[in-house]
């Protein structure tokens, strides 16, 4: 029993265990002090830098606050960083071979953040998805679509393909697309149109609206409305002016035509049609006129 305590307090004695706590303190403290220092900055700048700034100012911080308490804490273990270096040199040569691809994103991620075509918070589309930005990682960009799913869209693929920032500047504009009866008067059109744009509170007066003629269509007239609105009252502008233009043009009594044809024989004579109400003695009396063409 003396010599088992004996050579337990031997153990806790020595430079070995001693230099191990040190190492665990150098751990905890440096987390916490990285954690800490961290926010603090990201705090103070979030006045003076956007939402993508503050979260890569914080995470830069907070993993080289991270690396130098790792490297104080093997080195008090006697770890020689000399050669550890040149062996995560050696690695990261193997692994940037190996992966090219997290290389390529990773450095059109640099170039996303250099040219900041969008920050954390704007809404974006690239290809078929659309949605918030949530973080802008070294490899990837996260979004959030409108029906809450969570979409990752690789670094790589932003700066190959067309991107679309739907919330870049404060206004947006809708266009809407019309189709009246050519009977139509179009200067009692416009009067109409731009009166509803008029009494839609969400319309702006500045820019003001555009009515503009598209073109002869095969059965319509196509006619295009165009009115601006605030970036965040968009879809409100959107929704009250398609319900307004159709209550405004039925008060009108202007018709939306619906695509119609025209049967005609070959020297452009319109052909007779007959309505029937008895299918059956339509048929009797067709056959009858058939015999009788017959005959003479």
């Amino acid at each position: 029993m003396n010599e088992w305590l004996q050579t337990a307090q031997t153990f806790v004695t020595s430079e070995a265990f001693l230099a191990a706590i040190r190492a665990a303190v150098y751990l905890l403290v440096g987390l916490l002090l990285a954690r800490l220092l961290s926010r603090g900055l990201a705090r103070a700048l979030e006045d003076k830098l956007d939402a993508q700034q503050v979260m890569l100012t914080r995470r830069i911080s907070f993993y080289l606050i991270v690396l130098l308490v790792l490297a104080s804490a093997l080195r008090e273990l006697g770890f020689d960083l000399t050669v550890l270096l040149g062996a995560a040199g050696i690695l990261t040569v193997a692994l940037g071979f190996a992966s090219q691809t997290s290389a390529s994103n990773l450095i059109s991620g640099l170039f996303l953040i250099g040219e900041r075509p969008f920050s954390v918070g704007d809404v974006i589309k690239v290809g078929d998805a659309t949605g918030e930005v949530l973080s802008i990682d070294p490899l990837s960009v996260k979004l959030r679509t409108f029906d809450n799913l969570m979409v990752r869209v690789p670094n790589e693929t932003l700066v190959k393909t067309q991107l679309t920032n739907l919330s870049r500047f404060p206004i947006r504009r809708l266009d809407m697309q019309i189709g009246v009866g050519y009977r139509t008067d179009l200067k009692q059109l416009r009067d109409v149109l731009m009166g509803v744009a008029e009494r839609n509170p969400v319309c702006l007066e500045e820019p003001k609206p555009l009515f503009i003629f598209l073109e002869y269509g095969d059965s319509a007239l196509k006619i295009q409305l165009s009115v601006w609105a605030r970036r965040e009252k968009f879809l409100d502008l959107r929704n009250s002016m398609h319900e307004g233009v159709k209550a405004a043009l039925d008060e009108a009594g202007i018709d939306i035509p619906f695509p119609q044809r025209t049967l005609g024989g070959l020297d452009g004579s319109p052909l007779p049609v007959r309505i029937v109400d008895n299918v059956p003695e339509a048929e009797a009396e067709a056959e009858a006129e058939t015999e009788a063409s017959a005959r003479d």
